[in-house]
Formats: C-alpha cells, structure tokens, sequence
C-alpha cells in the first residue's frame, strides 16, 4: 500500500467514524423516541379475510400484488351495492388499495376508523394494560376522532404498529396540480397531526402549503397529500442512518403515483428522512411523472449529485441556517450516510431560500421563504422563487434559469 493509499484509507475510516458517532450521538441525547405500538397487524388479518372472499364468484385480487388498473376494472364492474359491501367488510383493505375510486377509499377509511377508535376506547380502560398502555390507549383514540371530524378526506390508514396515514385535501380526481409532503423520522398516527405549531406536522405541512396555494391562485385546482403512508425511522438511531425504510416506503409512493392521471402536475415536497426516500423512487419515475421534487431538511438523497437520480423533474433544495441537520455527516460508506448535502454547490438541485424557518420542523411557518418558495414552486411560478445566496449553494446566479 502506498502512503497516497493509507492516507485515503484512513480518511475514509475517519469519516464514516465520524458518520456512526454522530448519529450514535444524537440517538442517545435526545433525538429517539419511543415508538408507541398500537394493536396487532390489523391489515394483514383483514388482507387474509378479503383473500378467502369472492364477489360475483370471482376471488378479489390481492392486494398486495394486483396492479392498480386491475382493481379500478374489477369496481367499475361491480354494482351500488357490491362495492359498498365490500368496503363495509374489508374497510382496512379498501381504503389502503390503489385503484379503488377514491369516494370508496375515503369512506372506508371512516369505516376504520370508527372500529379503531372503539377498540382503543376499550383499550384505554382495560386492566389488562399499564397505565401507560391506557394511556396511549387513549391518545390513539382522541386521534381517531380527530381523523374523524367534519368531511375529512383520509386517502390511507392503518393502525397497525405505530399506525400509518395519508390525507387530501382538495379535490384530487378533478386537480391539475398535487402536492405530495413526504414527511421523515418519527412520523406515526399519533405525530400525524399536532395542536402546537401544527406546521410541524405532515397535515399541518400540507395545510400550510394548500391554504397559500388557494390565496395565491383561488381559482387554480389543485390538491395536497399528506403522506405518512410507510413506516418511518424511530428516532435518529440505525435506521435513519440506512435507506432500508426508505426503499420500502419509495415502493409505496411510487404505487400512489401510479394511481394519478398524466395530466396533473405532481410535485413532491421530501422532510428529512422523507428526501432520502425521494432519491429512492426518483430514477424510478415515469417521464414526466413528477414535475418538481423539493427536500428541505435533508440528511441526503441517497446520491452524490442530482443528476445521478436519473430524473426529469426539477431539482429544489432548503435548509434553514439553524437546522441541526447540518451537522449530520453528509456522505455515504458502507450503507451508512444519505451522501452529498443537497443544499452543497456540487450536488447540483436548485437551492432556495429558507429564510425565516425555524429550525429543523419549521419550514412551513407562515411568513417564512420556505413556504413561500414552496407554493410558488407547486404553482409553477417558478420566476417568483427567492433563490438562496451562499456561497456554499453556489446559487448567486438565478437558480430558476433554463425553467418555463
């Protein structure tokens, strides 16, 4: 070995050092949560049950396998009364499965969540559980209610493990643009939604972006998705140092996005561990399938520069100058690391300003650049964007040229 190669080696060895004590770091000061563990795997018992089922003498396909087309053909064959039938039976297979209309996946979802938030209440004063089991018991029920409440459009739910869930807003059938937020670590039913700076959250994301978006255009038809539909990292521990969980979850996005007609204008909107899971499913991406993709708050996307997502969509970037994400290495050895920060120059996405936001969680406060910049990007209002200005960004040029 040459002393060109030790020294390389050991370079190496002191990065991805550095990478596991980091990330070790943060796991054991404060950044891990404890995952609360709801009822047994709901899904898969009622997946069992839809697969010993028939409707009109046929088998129902299964729902972990048939394409989305097949299953639009098999209920736009069916009766009234058929398909409700079977959305009453198998709610938790229903509301989760691509090519269902989405009247049908919204209301069987309700369904669900009705017979989730009964099993809960009767969890939380069963003796058969700790106090902190009723507990949390309880605070799943209060959630389920919440989910509940007025007309909401719930596109995805299941509450087994830590729960997972997805929302529209907006009309989704008739929109010409979606928004999709991809959220990251510690995403569960119970941190889908919050009371307190409810920015923070995947629905107050996506309230946040939908809300500018119909100020901003009111007559512009558009639709947002808060998708916390696949199971994310518990804390900053392991997995969120790995894209295994995001491999998983990209396969689930890249099923939704199969699901939307060509015509609408998607553009993903990836927090954190979400943009890893983004750089997942990106060289996967149909031409023209997705439009823009946006990560702030990003650990990396899985790649050392942008053009190696082999994607047509746009590329955007924001970190706010005080996110602890920062001081997270960015590389990637030996299954460790997301790889190049994607606010660096040498990435290569468009890098926006994120003035304002505060911290990590806080890029969809009101008044903040972020926020700002997001709608004009989901709008397609590209010539509006605020484009960031450090020298590291390597953006002191107009970072929307060459875009219509």
């Amino acid at each position: 070995m040459t002393l060109l190669d030790a020294r390389m080696s050991f370079t190496t060895f002191r990065a991805t050092m550095a990478l596991a004590v980091v990330f070790v770091m943060l796991a054991t000061t404060g950044w891990t949560a404890v995952r609360p563990h709801g009822p047994a795997d709901a899904r898969s018992v009622a997946v069992r049950a839809w697969l010993r089922a028939t409707v009109g003498g046929h088998r129902l396909p299964d729902p972990d396998t048939a394409p989305a087309g097949a299953v639009a053909r098999l209920f736009s064959s069916l009766s009234r009364p058929q398909a409700l039938r079977l959305t009453r039976r198998y709610p938790l297979v229903v509301g989760n499965l691509n090519g269902v209309p989405l009247a049908l996946r919204y209301q069987a979802n309700r369904y669900a969540l009705l017979k989730a938030r009964a099993d809960e209440r009767r969890r939380a004063v069963s003796n058969a559980l700790t106090p902190a089991g009723r507990k949390d018991a309880g605070r799943r029920a209060n959630r389920y209610t919440s989910l509940l409440a007025g007309h909401r459009q719930i596109l995805a739910f299941d509450p087994s493990g830590a729960g997972r869930a997805a929302e529209v807003l907006g009309d989704l059938g008739t929109a010409t643009r979606v928004a999709i937020v991809v959220p990251g670590v510690d995403t569960n039913i119970l941190s889908f939604e919050r009371t307190t700076k409810a920015y923070a959250a995947p629905v107050g994301m996506a309230r946040a972006l939908y809300r500018r978006e119909k100020a901003a255009e009111p007559d512009a038809r558009t639709a947002v998705i808060a998708w916390a539909d696949y199971v994310t990292p518990s804390g900053v521990g392991l997995d969120a140092s790995t894209a295994n969980l995001a491999e998983h979850g990209a396969t689930r996005l890249l099923a939704l996005l199969g699901t939307l007609p060509r015509w609408q204008r998607v553009t993903l909107f990836c927090h954190s561990y979400g943009s890893v899971l983004c750089g997942v499913a990106a060289p996967d991406l149909a031409k023209g399938q997705v439009t823009d993709i946006t990560v702030f708050g990003s650990p990396g996307m899985h790649v050392k520069r942008a053009s190696q997502l082999h994607t047509d969509a746009n590329v955007w970037a924001a970190r706010d100058s005080d996110d602890w994400i920062e001081d997270v290495p960015h590389l990637e050895f030996a299954g460790l690391g997301h790889g190049t920060d994607p606010v660096s120059g040498k990435f290569g996405a468009r890098v926006v300003s994120a003035r304002g936001a505060a911290g990590h969680p806080g890029y969809f406060a009101p008044g903040t650049a972020s926020l700002g910049n997001f709608v004009d990007i989901a709008l397609g209002r590209y010539a509006a964007v605020i484009c960031d200005g450090s020298p590291d960004a390597g953006q002191d040029a107009d970072c929307t040229s060459g875009l219509v």
